[in-house]
């Protein structure tokens, strides 16, 4: 999942960064409006966390900004999950950040657990619905819980290999180059080793079986439509 952290206070966009990508989400920074618009503008955000006092606009003209935009224009759609993350606690801030179009309101300091828990519902939200669950051969990935089965059985992902495993199941059936594998993985300041990738995909490979990932030389990787995994879909 990518999401974009609007928050000028460096310690605290730090904290909260590091803290997300742990969880294996890739976080983009942005510390003023004018940044997290045109992040919003160049690239396809999941959720947004947004901060309301920031130094050259308010987060809430922001927010009603983003609810403007067309739906067809480039980058995140008008309709993103956005969870305001804010000092404001007054109940009209609260009520004004949900009306201007926010999915939710934290106030801080806010416990991660409970800052993780919300940014899911917000994705369920967003969604129109509980987030389908994401079904291959005998895999079964729930997004919203981040929980992997195979044949029954639980299998733990690290970080990485949890975003990869989600980015390949989510195209079933399409090639991702590793321009598009390594986007899912990993944010544009993030450091990259050069065989980062094709790590990951090794030890996802290792755990979940050789045979469910397949490489197209000098293209990418995929996961292929077989008949069970469509009849597990439909």
């Amino acid at each position: 999942m990518r999401v974009l952290l609007v928050e000028d206070d460096v310690q605290i966009a730090q904290g909260l960064a590091a803290l997300l990508r742990t969880e294996g989400q890739v976080v983009e920074l942005a510390a003023t409006g004018a940044q997290a618009w045109a992040a919003w503008s160049t690239d396809r955000f999941d959720l947004t966390v947004l901060d309301l006092g920031l130094p050259d606009t308010d987060g809430m003209a922001l927010l009603r900004r983003l609810r403007q935009r067309p739906p067809g224009a480039a980058g995140s759609p008008p309709d993103m999950p956005v969870l305001i993350l804010s000092a404001r606690d007054a109940l009209q801030d609260r009520v004004s950040g949900l009306d201007q179009g926010a999915d939710d309101y934290l106030v801080k300091p806010v416990e991660p657990e409970e800052l993780l828990a919300r940014m899911r519902v917000a994705l369920r939200r967003g969604a129109g619905r509980v987030q389908p669950l994401l079904k291959h051969a005998d895999l079964v990935l729930e997004p919203a819980t981040r929980k992997l089965t195979q044949a029954g059985q639980s299998l733990i992902l690290r970080g990485k290999e949890y975003a990869l495993l989600h980015a390949l199941m989510s195209a079933r059936g399409k090639v991702l180059d590793r321009a598009q594998l390594e986007q899912a993985l990993y944010g544009v300041d993030d450091s990259l080793e050069s065989n980062a990738l094709d790590v990951h995909l090794h030890h996802l490979r290792k755990k979940i079986g050789e045979s469910l990932i397949k490489t197209v030389r000098g293209v990418g990787y995929f996961m292929p439509v077989t008949d069970a995994a469509s009849e597990s879909s439909a």
